[in-house]
């Protein structure tokens, strides 16, 4: 086993992005600890507005996660115990288990293997008389292309749900996520590109009726003096955690490009190599929040990269319905078939602001160095199944 002599290259380093925030961050717990507030109030208030217009949406509703923003988001569109809703293959297990936390049934459908988003046929296939939402997932970043989506909703009909937990930011042919459908959500888990100093979610939407259900239902549906006029559940984004992401949210333009720069760069140290590179189309705007490669003989370069002090992360090993929980829904391995695939495939790189092009390159250095290594790779075949 060769070892590397170089300092490691993480796979993300939250010292690095925040430290040069640490004393505006310290303020921003004196001002919470002297308000008095600890839940909801002006700061939290003030983050929700501020949050809205950096996404371009008329209403932000801060939430405890992002999975209970699902959750929360679900229960806001009417769904019931026994509904379905259509979730695909290859995802986060939370987009699955959100819908499973309201009673519904996830109905699992594979993904098309460009944006690695539903595959709109499928979703068409896979809808009966029981279906009540689609939730669409943006992975790694970029937008899934909704459009198609947005037109098999329509003929249900029923409503869109965006998982935007890793792509803030992100938009498709010009339009922000949670703009065009019945609203999106997001997650400041601290590894996310705005993430807080612990849980934190919320749910983007245009709805105004939308918004206020999903804002009586994290408060257990209280409208006040406690009248309970609906069964919501305690899901409220804590005051502290909302200054600061205000703090935090004032940096994310600049991080995002900083992002895209270090995915440039990864792009031009790896272009003609084996590992096929992510999608970074002209309609949409990818902001990386992984930049994530499919590579041949996957498992043996992450062994690779690991010998040499290069941290990676496979995003997701298995799909969710293969996940032993959900065996009773009886899958088998075969059913998602692009999905499966991508299990085998993935590979995320670092990817943080921070990191120098200098760890990027060495980065590149060492995929191809393993691959010139491994001829053979050079005939395995990855890429659209």
């Amino acid at each position: 086993m060769k070892t590397s002599l170089e300092s490691p290259v993480p796979l993300l380093d939250l010292g690095a992005v925040h430290g040069p925030l640490a004393e505006e961050l310290i303020r921003d717990f004196e001002r919470v600890l002297r308000s008095g507030h600890f839940i909801l109030g002006p700061e939290h208030d003030a983050f929700e507005k501020e949050l809205a217009a950096a996404c371009g949406v008329e209403h932000a509703i801060g939430i405890a996660s992002g999975t209970a923003a699902l959750s929360i988001a679900l229960l806001a569109l009417g769904l019931e115990p026994g509904d379905e809703v259509i979730v695909p293959a290859f995802t986060y297990f939370a987009s699955a288990s959100a819908v499973t936390s309201v009673g519904a049934r996830p109905v699992f459908v594979d993904v098309e293997p460009v944006r690695m988003g539903l595959d709109p046929a499928r979703v068409e296939a896979a809808m009966g008389p029981r279906t009540r939402a689609i939730m669409a997932v943006h992975l790694y970043g970029l937008s899934c292309d909704l459009g198609p989506l947005l037109e098999v909703a329509s003929r249900g009909p029923v409503p869109l749900l965006e998982d935007a937990a890793q792509a803030i930011g992100a938009t498709d042919r010009g339009r922000p996520v949670g703009t065009a459908s019945a609203g999106a959500t997001l997650s400041f888990f601290p590894t996310k590109n705005l993430g807080g100093l612990g849980d934190g979610g919320a749910i983007l939407t245009q709805d105004p009726t939308f918004a206020a259900r999903a804002r009586l239902l994290r408060v257990h549906g209280d409208a006040g003096n406690y009248c309970h006029v609906a069964l919501g559940t305690n899901a409220r984004l804590d005051t502290l955690q909302a200054a600061f992401l205000r703090t935090k949210l004032r940096r994310l333009p600049a991080w995002t490009e900083s992002r895209r720069a270090i995915a440039a760069r990864y792009r031009q140290g790896l272009e003609g190599s084996p590992a096929v590179l992510p999608p970074d189309p002209e309609t949409a705007n990818h902001t990386y929040h992984q930049f994530t490669i499919r590579a041949p003989m996957r498992d043996q370069l992450q062994a690779h990269l690991s010998e040499r002090g290069i941290a990676t992360r496979v995003y997701y090993p298995g799909t969710v319905p293969s996940q032993p929980c959900f065996a009773y829904l009886g899958h088998k391995p075969g059913t998602f078939p692009v999905s499966e695939r991508l299990t085998r495939e993935v590979l995320s790189l670092p990817i943080y602001p921070g990191l120098t092009m200098e760890q990027v390159d060495r980065v590149t250095r060492e995929i191809r160095a393993f691959y010139d290594d491994a001829p053979a790779a050079g005939g395995r075949s990855v890429g659209p199944a």
